[in-house]
């Protein structure tokens, strides 16, 4: 088939992504495609840093509020949307610009996603979530690795919410996720992706997250998770027990004070940082650019332009 070509912009959290893909867009006469597992939740809007309406009416962002946050949402569901959005963008004579830092939305969508929807209980993943809160999270990896330890070497032992969900698999079906992968057909979305990484020195990563959460929990983010939770979003549901929303329910809970929820709220996404550069590392093809060293900018519209301009002879079947 004639591959489709996209641009997509990773790194991150915290790296500058937003503000840039706004000039790639404008430059590209793009719409932008958000990958960011927490954005398609309607309502957690400061806590996942969405960008403005405003924003939003200069340049249309797909994959933005979808779901709520008591609503199932699975990477199959992620993949299947955000590829129509990117062939209606075609269609209508504009680019697709893919922005975001979930790492596995983007291996469902370019590098060949499973074509069916793998089984799941809510009593089950309540099981491991709670042995995993009473017991340690690496006893949870632990035992991943005993039955599959293909995704386990995958998996960093305080990722938590996947390591329960390849538990959850191998439970309901009895295979090892890595075996059900390797045995299903697989779905080909048609892209040719090129991937425009962007990084900042460690420190400066680390400084630019604490600023962006102090913002946050002083600019309405408490409201916003007192709001959820009044509406009964609570900690039942996975999306609330995402970075910053999990330690302001405590908050409100009265489990700790504004001051350690948001000192948590800093060290559990700085942690997370680290696991998105190591997820990064692995894809391909990739070119990075330093943004502690200079902004990149002009250089990186560029490279963007001419991915797309090479083969715009190219469209999707």
């Amino acid at each position: 088939m004639n591959r489709q070509p996209v641009v997509a912009l990773i790194g991150s959290t915290a790296v500058g992504k937003t503000a840039l893909s706004l000039s790639i867009a404008e430059n590209l006469n793009a719409e932008i495609i958000s990958v960011d597992s927490r954005q398609v939740y309607r309502y957690m809007d400061i806590g996942t840093d969405k960008i403005s309406q405003s924003f939003r009416h200069e340049i249309p962002h797909h994959m933005i509020d979808i779901v709520d946050p008591d609503e199932k949402f699975t990477v199959s569901d992620f993949a299947e949307l955000a590829s129509q959005a990117a062939k209606r963008i075609y269609t209508r004579g504009k680019v697709p610009l893919f922005v975001g830092g979930t790492p596995f939305y983007y291996n469902a969508l370019f590098h060949a996603s499973l074509n069916q929807d793998l089984p799941s209980d809510n009593n089950i993943r309540e099981k491991y979530e709670a042995l995993a809160n009473s017991q340690g999270a690496e006893l949870l990896h632990m035992r991943l690795s005993e039955v599959d330890p293909v995704t386990a070497g995958k998996l960093h032992k305080n990722d938590i919410q996947r390591v329960t969900r390849a538990l959850e698999i191998w439970d309901l079906t009895g295979k090892a996720p890595s075996q059900i992968y390797n045995e299903g057909t697989k779905r080909d979305y048609g892209f040719d992706v090129l991937y425009i990484g962007l990084s900042r020195s460690r420190e400066e990563l680390f400084s630019r997250i604490a600023i962006r959460l102090e913002q946050e929990f002083n600019s309405g983010f408490p409201e916003e998770v007192e709001w959820l939770l009044d509406n009964g979003f609570d900690e039942r549901f996975t999306p609330l027990k995402g970075l910053g929303y999990s330690e302001l329910i405590d908050y409100h809970r009265g489990k700790m004070d504004f001051n350690q929820a948001l000192e948590n709220s800093i060290a559990r996404t700085k942690a997370f940082c680290r696991r998105q550069q190591t997820w990064f590392k692995k894809f391909e093809p990739a070119i990075w650019f330093n943004m502690s060293e200079s902004n990149h900018e002009q250089e990186i519209i560029n490279l963007a332009m001419n991915h797309i301009n090479n083969k715009e002879g190219d469209s999707p079947e």
